[in-house]
């Protein structure tokens, strides 16, 4: 009997139309059967592959004043302000006022909430400081730390001076 994972044998001679087929008893010896396919690990990986981006984006809503504004004015005007003056750790060129990222919503967030309670800028800058360190400001204090950044462009003004002038000396001569 036949089994429904078997590979029927050629013909004898290997052409069609043949004199003679094998017989049954060497068709039963010789046969392989044929592996089942399987939708093995290659189905499921690209399964989750092709749905993998839609867990790409939180789920969680924005926070409650990432895209609102405070209902005083004059609380809200202290906490832009503010906003003006912090880094997107995301963006990097852009301040968490302007940015779309996700972490500067929630950085905002985080200001309003905290000017809302009556804390200082000053004081929620520093703990942003002390939480993100001196890159989370545009201004970043002098320390050991940031002072090539203060000193660079110093240098960089005085050499390009020095070769300005020098430049100039030849050309007078």
């Amino acid at each position: 009997m036949r089994g429904a994972n078997q590979v029927p044998l050629p013909l004898a001679g290997g052409v069609r139309g043949g004199a003679s087929r094998v017989s049954p008893t060497a068709r039963a010896s010789h046969a392989l059967p044929r592996p089942l396919p399987r939708a093995g690990g290659e189905v499921l990986a690209a399964l989750l592959l092709c749905i993998s981006p839609a867990f790409a984006q939180p789920v969680t809503p924005p926070a409650r004043y990432a895209n609102v504004q405070l209902a005083d004015p004059a609380k809200e005007a202290s906490a832009r302000a503010l906003m003006e003056t912090l880094r997107c750790l995301v963006c990097q060129g852009q301040s968490i006022a302007d940015s779309d990222a996700d972490m500067a919503a929630d950085m905002r967030a985080l200001v309003r909430e905290r000017i809302e309670r009556g804390e200082k800028p000053a004081s929620i800058r520093d703990w942003l400081i002390a939480r993100y360190g001196d890159y989370v400001t545009y201004d970043p204090p002098l320390s050991g730390l940031t002072w090539p950044l203060w000193l660079a462009p110093i240098l960089l003004l005085g050499s390009g001076g020095w070769i300005a002038r020098s430049s100039f000396r030849r050309r007078t001569r």
